[in-house]
C-alpha cells in the first residue's frame, strides 16, 4: 500500500455525530485516507452501507487497499457534487443514515512536490483535486485579468495587499509565463510589505487560486441543497471545515434551514414577471450542536492544521 499519510481531523466527533446505526446507507463525501470510512463502517457493519466519493486518484487507489476487507463499501472516484446523480442512476432514494465532509486540501496534497498547492517546495502551477480537470493554477495565474485576480484574491484569500500581488503578476507574465510555485512566491513576497506575521505571505493567495480551480464554494453550496433533498427524516449531516469562508457558507446553510424558511411560490412564472408569494415552510434541519465543535488541544499539539477546523452537524426533519 503506497504513502497517503493524512490525518484525519476530529475523526472521533465528526463520525460520532453521525449516530451511525447498523442498517442504514451512510455517504462519506470525502474519502481522502479512508479514516471516516473506516470508523463508520465499523460501526455500521454488517448489514450497514457506506458508498465513499473522491475526484483524488491518488486517495481512491489508497483507500481501495486500507478498506479491501470491507463487502458493505462502494467506492466512487467522482466528486461530491455528483452524489446526487450517482445515487439517482443507481435507483437510491434516500440517505437513511447521514453523511459527512472533510472539506479542503488533504495533507498528502498540499505537500506534494508534484501537485502544486504548496508554497514551501517548488512544482509547476497545478492545484486540481481532480487530476482530470481543465483548470489549473497556471491558467488562473497566467490567463486570468487583473480585476479578476484581484476578486479571487480579496474573496477567496481575504488578502490585504490583492491589488499590488494581481499587478504584480500581470507586469511578470508579460514577458514570461508564470510557470512553478516558487516563481508565484516571489512575486508575492516583492509585491507585499514586509509586516510580522504568524502565516507565510503566500498562504492567502495561495488558498484563493486553490478555491478558484476546484470552484470549492460553489460545489459546497450547491451540493448540500442537493443532500437536504436526499436525507430522509433523522438523518444527520456532518460537516468539517477548515477557513472561515466554508465555514460560513455551512453555517447560514443551517441557519436557514433550522428556521421556518421563505420560499416562493409559482416560480414557473418568473419569465412572465408575475409576482411571487411567500410561503413560509417548516424547519427542515435540526442543529445537533449549536456552536461548532474544535478540536482538543491535544488533537491540535499532534496535528497544527486541525486548529482552524470546525465541525457543525444537523438533523433532517419534517420530511414529508
Amino acid at each position: 500500500m503506497g504513502e497517503y499519510k493524512h490525518y484525519p481531523v476530529m475523526l472521533n466527533e465528526a463520525v460520532n455525530a453521525l449516530e451511525c446505526t447498523d442498517g442504514k446507507l451512510y455517504i462519506d463525501a470525502t474519502l481522502g485516507g479512508g479514516s471516516y470510512s473506516e470508523l463508520i463502517l465499523k460501526k455500521i457493519s454488517p448489514n450497514g452501507r457506506l458508498i465513499s466519493f473522491d475526484v483524488d486518484i491518488d486517495a481512491i487507489n489508497f483507500s481501495k487497499q486500507k478498506l479491501k476487507d470491507y463487502e458493505n463499501l462502494t467506492i466512487v472516484n467522482d466528486s461530491y457534487t455528483n452524489i446526487k446523480k450517482y445515487l439517482d442512476e443507481n435507483n437510491i432514494k434516500e440517505i437513511t443514515g447521514g453523511i459527512v465532509f472533510d472539506l479542503g486540501a488533504s495533507i498528502p496534497q498540499l505537500t506534494s512536490d508534484k501537485r502544486g498547492f504548496s508554497f514551501l517546495t517548488d512544482s509547476k502551477l497545478d492545484m486540481r483535486f481532480n487530476q482530470f480537470g481543465d483548470l489549473t493554477a497556471y491558467d488562473v495565474v497566467n490567463d486570468y485579468k487583473e480585476d479578476e485576480l484581484v476578486r479571487i484574491f480579496s474573496e477567496y484569500g481575504e488578502e490585504r495587499f490583492s491589488k499590488r500581488i494581481a499587478k504584480k503578476i500581470i507586469e511578470t507574465r508579460k514577458n514570461n509565463k508564470i510557470q512553478t510555485t516558487q516563481e508565484l512566491v516571489n512575486i508575492i513576497f516583492e509585491a507585499t510589505p514586509r509586516i510580522k506575521s504568524k502565516i507565510h505571505p503566500a498562504t492567502r493567495v495561495f488558498q484563493a487560486i486553490r478555491i478558484e480551480v476546484n470552484h470549492e464554494l460553489d460545489n459546497i453550496k450547491n451540493t448540500l441543497n442537493d443532500v437536504l433533498t436526499l436525507l430522509s427524516n433523522n438523518a444527520i449531516l456532518s460537516i468539517v471545515t477548515f477557513h472561515s469562508l466554508e465555514d460560513r457558507i455551512v453555517k447560514q446553510f443551517f441557519k436557514h434551514y433550522s428556521k421556518e424558511w421563505v420560499s416562493p411560490w409559482g416560480q414557473e412564472h418568473a419569465l412572465e414577471y408575475i409576482k411571487a408569494e411567500e410561503v413560509y415552510n417548516p424547519p427542515l434541519l435540526e442543529l445537533v450542536n449549536k456552536k461548532p465543535i474544535q478540536a482538543s488541544d491535544e488533537e491540535i499539539k499532534i496535528n497544527p492544521p486541525s486548529r482552524s477546523a470546525k465541525l457543525r452537524a444537523a438533523r433532517r426533519i419534517n420530511k414529508n
